[in-house]
């Protein structure tokens, strides 16, 4: 193995935690409707527990509402249940066909427990970056200690190493400040 291989092998584990912060950051509720908010949401169908996006197109007609078309009609009762049971905050309105759901406004005591939750998956994902970086550097380590590489690539491989951990570190500040600027605006 090879200071290169390593490189290359720790850069995908790394983006996979950056992919990973995304779609938990997509879940994480702001005051605006988006798709993303359902995502958790399953719907006992026939007694196999089913994620909503399997049974119904979810949709954003308005910047305050969500809309749930179920593809099945005979399961909106149970859809409408599932939402209820997620504890989401919503009052879902059924009217046979469709189930509407709006979005109350966040206040200002929920949007900074947003935001800390947010602070909280970040530094998580942040930890697992660091973990992925020391898996490398022990990697690295034992090449060396095995005199498959020399000091110099040692080195070199270690300082990689770090700048892709800086790199992938300040993508997830990024998109966790964003998200709580999205969370924070009214």
């Amino acid at each position: 193995m090879s200071v290169d291989i390593v490189i290359k092998e720790t850069k995908p584990d790394m983006e996979a935690v950056v992919d990973d912060l995304k779609r938990k950051l997509s879940n994480v509720r702001t005051g605006r409707a988006t798709v993303g908010i359902l995502d958790n949401v399953t719907v006992d169908y026939y007694g196999v527990p089913t994620p909503l996006s399997q049974m119904a197109s979810v949709n954003v007609p308005e910047p305050q509402m969500l809309t749930v078309q179920p593809w099945d009609a005979t399961q909106i009762n149970a859809i409408e249940k599932a939402i209820n049971g997620a504890n989401l905050g919503f009052n879902p309105s059924n009217d046979g066909k469709l189930i509407r759901l709006s979005i109350p406004p966040l206040n200002e005591e929920r949007r900074r427990q947003l935001a800390k939750q947010v602070h909280e998956i970040a530094e998580e994902h942040k930890i697992a970056v660091r973990s992925i970086r020391h898996d490398a550097n022990a990697m690295m380590k034992s090449m060396l200690k095995d005199k498959e590489i020399s000091e110099d690539n040692e080195r070199f491989g270690l300082e990689e190493i770090q700048k892709l951990t800086n790199t992938y570190t300040s993508k997830i500040d990024e998109l966790a400040k964003n998200k709580e600027q999205e969370i924070m605006s009214v």
